[in-house]
């Protein structure tokens, strides 16, 4: 990890990134684009701390003590600076006062650095979104270092999308590096004795499978991330904060907007059940994990669902399994691009007992306000308080996703030992909360008039299966549907039908049923047996189609006998998707172009 914080502090960004490029020289850059942990380690921390106390930086003698400026969505319009340039002048106060005190000081980007919009920028390119573009990063990475400190960032689902000028993820991926002055997406970086900064970093957007604003670490971030994580174990006083643009499925974080949730695009690898689940699972094995910070959601920090514990009171149910390690949403710097009208940032200082996470309020003069205490019990245990209660109530009106418990009232029926399973015993409405368990381990639930599955181990919102306009007004019934012959039947010595089961067939079928007075729905499950519609595809295939869809308009209009007004049933497309139980292709009937 880089440890050379303080002597960053009062470079120039040209002298920092000669700096930089000397540092990795000088370190050694594998070829697979990962710097060794071994390697990173050369430097005593006792000497870094040195460099760092000769600029002017008038640091106390614990070598524990940190502080680090967190940074949301930013979301940089050209022509909209200054909110900007405000919170940065209020920043800036906040980063004096901590230099004061002590040399370890930095500052966290949480990705998404453009605005996903024409900004004027490009007058040869009209129609060109900023984000994402050589110009966008360049302008993120002026702006970042200029504060006074050294920066880290991470890239989250907007800043690979410069598709007008660049063909391919790897091309857009390799500017945001050299703008960043990155040797890898991932970043480490020891703030403070034995106390880490990591970050891991998006890096497919054109190539995402399903919707590209799905937020995606890919394979080589993980195996890195893993093996950092068993070579820096708790037990030897390791503590490691982790930033990501999007949180983890397992945070527990509950104010999210419902596009997030229905698009499949909540949680970093949302789309892939195994890899959605993987980082959980390291924060459970890992207890160095002390906090993991995300944005995406564009919501404020004024709620406590916002910040979660790894321990919960017993009286507000189950212990959720979160390991050591606390998650913080963290809001946006811009006016226009709050979702709540919230302009906050978050703040963690911290040393060897604990820390706190504050926020930095941008509507307030930069006020900071404590808003959770973390105290470490020990080297694997840590106990958090908030610091006041929701100082916003309204965020009802917010999506506010309703989180499964067993035992908790939504609670219907065991679909997994029982035959039938009436989900609602009355007609679905908007206020239904109900949920059950299927035979194969899978989670539906009705929640804001919408049926979810939710990931059948941390019990978090996967996404939606029944929209409203379909579900309202009727009733959720699960019943058997596997063949009776092939049941084994264990009270029996002789197990007839024993010899009909294989491997993939050990959980009993069960049938998914949306029913009224008059007709039945059959709710059939994925190809991988998931429930949840991976229906937003990528962003490159649709505005292909949509190109395609405008031919065809022009087409119609020159040649054909329609006007504008007939438009919507004169020009459609198909995808000819498979849509019956039949193995022969029978209809591929085009549905109407929206």
């Amino acid at each position: 990890c880089s440890r050379f914080n303080g002597i960053f502090q009062n470079m120039t960004r040209t002298r920092r990134s000669n700096f930089a490029a000397l540092a990795i020289l000088a370190w050694g850059h594998h070829t697979n684009a990962f710097l060794s942990t071994q390697t990173r380690s050369n430097v005593a921390f006792s000497t870094w701390r040195k460099m760092a106390d000769s600029t002017e930086v008038e640091a106390d003698s614990d070598p524990t003590a940190f502080s680090v400026a967190i940074l949301g969505d930013l979301h940089i319009d050209p022509r909209k600076m200054e909110d900007y340039e405000i919170g940065r002048k209020q920043w800036k106060k906040v980063i004096k006062e901590e230099k004061k005190k002590h040399g370890n000081v930095a500052l966290v980007s949480l990705g998404d650095l453009g605005e996903s919009k024409n900004c004027d920028h490009n007058p040869a390119s009209p129609t060109e979104l900023y984000a994402g573009t050589s110009l966008c990063h360049k302008t993120a990475a002026e702006y970042l270092g200029s504060f006074g400190v050294p920066y880290e960032v991470v890239g989250g689902n907007h800043d690979l999308e410069g598709i007008d000028e660049f063909l391919t993820d790897q091309q857009n991926l390799r500017v945001f590096l050299k703008e960043h002055n990155k040797p890898t997406p991932h970043f480490c970086r020891e703030v403070a004795e034995k106390t880490v900064l990591v970050g891991l970093c998006s890096t497919i957007f054109r190539d995402a499978d399903y919707t590209s604003h799905e937020v995606v670490i890919d394979d080589e971030q993980i195996a890195w991330f893993e093996q950092y994580l068993k070579d820096h174990p708790a037990d030897d006083g390791w503590k490691i904060f982790v930033f990501s643009h999007a949180p983890p499925n397992g945070s527990g974080l509950r104010v999210l907007q419902e596009n997030h949730v229905i698009n499949g695009c909540c949680w970093l690898n949302h789309s892939d059940d195994k890899k959605c689940r993987k980082f959980i699972e390291l924060v459970r094995e890992h207890r160095s994990i002390k906090a993991w910070f995300s944005g995406h959601f564009h919501l404020g920090q004024d709620y406590q669902d916002s910040i979660t514990f790894p321990t919960i009171d017993p009286s507000e149910g189950p212990y959720p399994n979160r390991g050591s390690c606390v998650f913080a949403q963290t809001s946006v710097m811009r006016g226009g691009t709050s979702r709540d009208g919230r302009q906050q940032s978050r703040f963690i200082r911290g040393n060897k007992s604990g820390f706190e996470i504050c926020t930095v309020d941008h509507q307030k003069d930069g006020k900071v306000r404590v808003d959770a205490t973390v105290t470490y019990r020990d080297n694997s245990h840590e106990v958090g308080v908030y610091s006041h209660d929701d100082e916003a109530y309204e965020h009802d009106q917010y999506f506010k996703v309703y989180m499964p418990q067993f035992g908790d009232k939504g609670y219907v029926c065991g679909a997994e030992e029982e035959d039938m399973c009436m989900l609602t015993d009355r007609a679905i409405d908007f206020d239904t909360v109900a949920w059950c368990k299927l035979a194969c381990g899978r989670v539906l639930g009705v929640v804001n008039g919408m049926l979810l599955e939710f990931d059948k181990s941390t019990l978090a919102p996967l996404g939606l299966v029944v929209s409203s306009d379909e579900l309202i007004g009727k009733r959720i019934i699960i019943i058997d549907s596997g063949i009776e012959e092939c049941e084994i039947n264990f009270d029996d010595l002789g197990m007839e039908g024993a010899d009909c089961v294989d491997d993939s067939l050990l959980a009993r079928e069960q049938a998914v049923l949306l029913f009224d007075g008059k007709e039945v729905t059959v709710i059939q499950p994925n190809e991988d047996g998931s429930y949840w519609r991976k229906i937003v595809r990528n962003k490159i295939a649709r505005m292909k189609e949509r190109r395609r869809e405008k031919a065809a308009v022009e087409f119609a209009l020159g040649m054909l006998d329609v006007t504008e007004d007939n438009l919507g049933d004169a020009v459609k497309s198909t995808w000819g998707p498979y849509t019956t139980t039949s193995g022969v292709a029978k209809s591929t009937v085009p549905v109407l172009s929206k």
